[in-house]
């Protein structure tokens, strides 16, 4: 029996090479014509690492990227108000954070998993249930009959849209502005470090990715800025390394897009279709775990496939991750909402609050999100 996987992204690609490991066939469906280079950088924190490192290929992916040991939030000066070490964390799950650019871990994803099992230029239509089997018709005007249908379609999915109840998407109203800079003399300074600066209503995060790369995003609250403003009077309270990052990448590589994320639904499987990634549960960036749980959905279920029938896999699979997922985008929609805070007696008490937090309350919460589940 094969599966079909709509969607060739970070979620749909994992989820491919747990079900190449669960030794279930499977076909990738791509809208796009070509596999490019696109995006920016991204985190894959120790939750994605641990299910990178079960898949065989924590080291492939370790090497196009760059390690991550400690995480900085700061003032807008980078004078620190909560520090994070990660070395605590890779003793105990053997793996390390690691920063990467999204294009890197997509060849060596598309690589692992075999360009012969992705199908390019297949944009979905529309999904006939017929006979309890999907079709799935292309704009293209082909159609396929497919046993079993996994929707790894992202925060837009077709196969939610289609198949569930309404969603809802959530405006976080903040744009966010990302690019990737190159050969910056202020690389070697935060080599393994990852680092974001609180302002009024604005924030400015920067991370390295490789020997040449440095990765850098940029957000502003809406009724302060359009996507096309000139962002570069916000910087003016900021460090001057932000001036100086922003201004060396060319504008024609950025990428400027508005902030979301799903309301939490309730149901991500129906008999033999199931949601992974953004399709059923598209978080916030504030946690830097929008992938980390799509990759953490594929390991579930790769898991689930390798003991149970595919339809009881689906049913299972949402039971042992809802939980999780949910909380990720309910503590990232907080969180974006309280890292831009305006009113200065506001800044000042959070701040503080954040200043005199015990290290062991913080290293509490990532226990809980690096932690996979094993109840599979």
């Amino acid at each position: 029996m094969e599966i079909a996987i709509i969607g060739a992204g970070i979620g749909g690609l994992t989820t491919a090479l747990a079900l190449k490991k669960a030794g279930i066939s499977f076909k990738v469906y791509e809208s796009a014509d070509e596999l490019k280079p696109v995006g920016a950088g991204i985190i894959l924190a120790m939750n994605a690492m641990q299910v990178y490192s079960d898949l065989g290929m924590a080291d492939k992916v370790a090497k196009n990227g760059n390690r991550i040991s400690a995480i900085h939030l700061t003032k807008p000066n980078f004078d620190k108000l909560s520090s994070n070490d990660l070395s605590f964390f890779e003793k105990q799950f053997n793996v390390s954070t690691t920063a990467i650019h999204r294009a890197d871990l997509h060849k060596v994803l598309a690589e692992e998993v075999g360009l012969e099992h992705i199908v390019l230029g297949k944009r979905v239509q529309q999904i006939i249930p017929i006979e309890n089997n999907p079709r799935l018709e292309f704009e293209d005007g082909t159609f396929v009959d497919v046993p079993y249908l996994i929707g790894a379609d992202g925060i837009r999915s077709v196969v939610r849209t289609q198949l569930f109840p309404e969603s809802e998407y959530r405006d976080a109203g903040q744009w966010c502005w990302r690019g990737v800079v190159s050969n910056i003399e202020m690389l070697g300074t935060y080599r393994h470090e990852a680092n974001e600066a609180w302002g009024k209503g604005t924030r400015f995060g920067f991370v390295r990715l490789n020997d040449r790369q440095l990765y850098w995003y940029f957000l502003a609250d809406k009724d302060m800025a359009e996507a096309d403003s000139d962002i570069m009077p916000f910087l003016n309270v900021y460090h001057p390394s932000v001036s100086q990052i922003i201004k060396a990448t060319p504008k024609e590589n950025w990428f400027v897009s508005s902030i979301m994320d799903l309301k939490p639904i309730q149901q991500w499987n129906l008999d033999n279709v199931c949601l992974i990634g953004d399709a059923a549960h598209a978080t916030t960036p504030n946690l830097g775990q929008g992938a980390c749980q799509a990759i953490e959905d594929a390991y579930v279920l790769g898991k689930l496939l390798q003991k149970h029938s595919i339809n009881e896999a689906f049913r299972l699979y949402p039971l042992l991750r809802k939980k999780k997922a949910h909380a990720v985008v309910n503590m990232s929609w907080k969180i974006g909402k309280l890292s831009q805070l305006r009113n200065p007696l506001a800044i000042a008490f959070r701040d503080f609050v954040m200043k005199m937090t015990p290290d062991y309350l913080n290293r509490k919460q990532l226990e809980k999100l690096f932690t996979l589940e094993k109840k599979s």
